[in-house]
């Protein structure tokens, strides 16, 4: 009976220590919310998409709103873009609103792609990205910044990925040297999805194993080992989007005889010939033209000295005075006779 009584004693001081302990709890718990309310670092947040797809050529908008601990905040602040990871990326995008403002100056835009949409005054610092390509894939985060204490200051941490599809294109094609005085094709072509490459030409079932590249995926390479036969080859790139092709194309010489390369050899030296002997003879001939024209030229010059000079003789006495005067019209190109007269 008394082991009894001593256990029904002890049972109800333990719980009175468990309702200590509770208030107690619920004590410290009440004081630790208010402390985190009042700590700004705990009244951030933000709120951001899981994905935005949009196509390559076109815009996209990546949203971002947030909240902050204070009631009224009319200081400066800056709002920044960052692609790759949280807190260390490269910044893509950076503007900063001046206190007492709403405009916020831009900063930093990569390549001119970035544009505010956002009014980061009133919690919004959604961007727009114009002209996208498919290296514009990617995580980004956003962030913004107030004036003043470190801890006024938030950055999503998980971010937006934005999806850049784009239908195919062909990089690159060619034809390179292979062991053995052979050949090999190469086909690149690039697209989200990954395309799917296939070759086509002589002697081909239309298809080839197509190898992954770089670049987020988006770029694949197929390749023909060995080009048996001369003649046209078409790669072609193909996803849910559309395709592309492009072809390149083979012509081997092929010599049969030792002969048969003199004869030819001979055959353009001997049209070299004949192409200097051209040259030549049309210069000999220029030549004799301009010869012609030489002889005939000075024979009319050594008649209009020859009149003047029979002039001369013939009226001695006034010898001075017809010279001046011929000289003056034959200046204007005057037969000598007509003044003399």
């Amino acid at each position: 009976m008394e082991g009894s009584i001593q256990l029904l004693v002890c049972l109800v001081c333990v719980l009175q220590m468990g309702s200590l302990v509770k208030t107690r709890r619920d004590a410290f718990g009440d004081l630790r919310n208010t402390e985190a309310h009042s700590a700004p670092a705990q009244r951030w947040s933000m709120q951001v998409p899981a994905e935005v797809n949009a196509v390559a050529g076109d815009a996209a908008v990546l949203p971002c709103t947030f909240t902050h601990p204070h009631r009224h905040y009319d200081g400066p602040l800056t709002a920044i873009w960052r692609t790759g990871e949280p807190f260390a990326g490269p910044q893509v995008f950076r503007c900063a609103v001046a206190r007492g403002s709403e405009l916020c100056q831009t900063a930093l835009s990569l390549h001119g792609h970035f544009r505010l949409l956002g009014n980061p005054r009133r919690n919004d610092l959604s961007v727009r990205i114009e002209r996208l390509a498919l290296a514009d894939s990617g995580r980004y985060f956003c962030r913004v910044e107030f004036a003043g204490d470190v801890h006024d200051r938030y950055e999503s941490r998980h971010g937006v990925w934005l999806r850049v599809t784009a239908s195919p294109r062909i990089v690159n094609i060619s034809v390179l040297p292979g062991p053995a005085h052979t050949f090999r094709a190469l086909c690149t072509a690039e697209g989200e999805p990954p395309p799917v490459l296939a070759w086509s030409g002589p002697a081909l079932d239309n298809s080839s194993a197509a190898g992954q590249g770089q670049g987020h995926g988006s770029q694949v390479t197929a390749e023909l080992p060995a080009l048996t036969r001369d003649g046209r080859y078409t790669c072609t790139a193909a996803n849910s989007l559309g395709h592309a092709e492009a072809s390149v194309y083979l012509f081997r010489f092929r010599g049969t005889t030792g002969a048969s390369s003199v004869v030819l050899l001979l055959g353009s030296l001997g049209l070299k010939v004949l192409l200097l002997l051209g040259v030549l003879g049309a210069r000999a001939t220029r030549r004799r033209l301009e010869h012609l024209v030489t002889q005939d030229t000075p024979a009319w010059s050594q008649a209009q000295e020859s009149n003047y000079e029979n002039l001369s003789q013939t009226n001695p006495q006034s010898h001075q005075l017809p010279r001046v005067c011929c000289e003056e019209f034959l200046g204007h190109q005057h037969p000598a006779v007509h003044h003399g007269k």
